[in-house]
């Protein structure tokens, strides 16, 4: 029986040595992480994977040979095991989190030091040892979801209806997979995903060419409207701010709040306080609490929330901290959630 105390063992998968040893020796200075090898490239680590059984792998992206992203699609179906993507700043680290990695890391690139590099990949590490990887993802093929129109009888007005998402690890995978299915003119929506420095721009326009809506980055003053998702930009904190009957967001730096720079919380909590049109709010997979006490008084104020279930969540924390708070009025699989918002917004049930 596995005891609490038990290391998480860690291999390391990276083919440059000057940052093989950053990750072993960096990380073998964490009481509850054990490195328990390395490898140079995809074939070396598909050996050492059966060998070794490690909890944990990182993984670079970008190496000789078979790429990261192909060695996961390989991998994951025989061995489903939390990867970690450390990555620079490059758009196929989207594509490698499509194909089952658990979360991903930047790269140093002397913007933040070592050691913050190094507290955030174990923490990463920590969260993936107790994360579901998902290895049979919906399939790739979504109808074009019918247009929204006009409120129908007893349904909710989509001009003047707000929609606030949060999600942290796994979410970027969970978010695609509702806004996929919601069709051009869904009500105006803010989203807050948990994601380094730098990415969330390149998120926002991989989102923009998957989903029939317009997605962006957000700018602070942007307004939010019909057809529109706005991405909180990383480490500025995004609220939603009324200016008589519009609504703008304010993207500014900031405390942390719940730990995190963008905040779930401090989303949904400015919605609460400042929306005076109909709300939604919906809570997907991720670790800790960020986004739980914000989805409480967004129901309080008569907001519909939704969140994630259990069995579709690559780590079901968030949700579940909603959920047992009472913020939820409605649980589901993530491949459903866009199906129960129409419904809601079609008939205000």
């Amino acid at each position: 029986m596995q005891t609490t105390n038990k290391r998480i063992r860690v291999l390391v998968v990276d083919d440059s040595a000057v940052a093989r040893t950053l990750l072993t020796q960096g990380l073998a200075a964490y009481p509850n992480i054990e490195v328990i090898g390395y490898a140079i490239s995809a074939l070396d680590a598909k050996s050492k994977v059966a060998r070794l059984q490690p909890d944990v792998m990182t993984l670079d992206v970008e190496m000789p040979g078979t790429n990261g992203i192909d060695f996961l699609r390989e991998l994951l179906p025989v061995h489903p095991l939390p990867m970690i993507l450390v990555s620079s700043l490059d758009l196929k680290v989207f594509d490698a989190l499509a194909a089952g990695a658990v979360d991903f890391v930047r790269k140093p690139d002397g913007t933040e030091s070592r050691q913050s590099f190094l507290d955030g990949l174990a923490q990463k590490i920590t969260v993936a040892a107790r994360a579901t990887v998902l290895t049979r993802r919906p399939s790739g093929a979504v109808r074009t979801p019918a247009a929204l129109g006009q409120a129908g009888p007893g349904g909710v007005d989509p001009n003047r209806t707000i929609i606030g998402l949060g999600a942290s690890t796994g979410g970027t995978e969970a978010t695609l997979e509702v806004l996929r299915r919601l069709p051009a003119d869904v009500p105006g929506m803010v989203v807050v995903q948990h994601m380094p420095t730098g990415f969330t721009k390149m998120y926002a326009e991989r989102l923009n060419r998957l989903c029939q809506m317009e997605v962006r980055e957000a700018r602070n003053g942007d307004e939010i409207r019909r057809g529109l998702v706005l991405v909180a930009p990383a480490d500025l904190q995004t609220r939603v701010v009324r200016m008589g009957a519009r609504y703008t967001v304010s993207c500014l730096p900031g405390e942390k709040v719940s730990g995190h720079r963008p905040s779930v919380d401090a989303l949904f909590t400015s919605m609460a306080s400042a929306v005076r049109c109909h709300m939604v709010g919906t809570i997907l997979t991720g670790m800790g609490r960020d986004g739980a006490e914000g989805l409480l008084k967004m129901r309080q104020a008569g907001a519909y929330t939704i969140g994630q279930d259990r069995q579709s969540s690559v780590v079901y924390g968030m949700p579940m901290e909603a959920y047992n708070l009472g913020a939820v009025t409605i649980q589901a699989a993530c491949e459903n959630i866009a199906g129960v918002l129409l419904t809601h917004l079609k008939t205000g049930k």
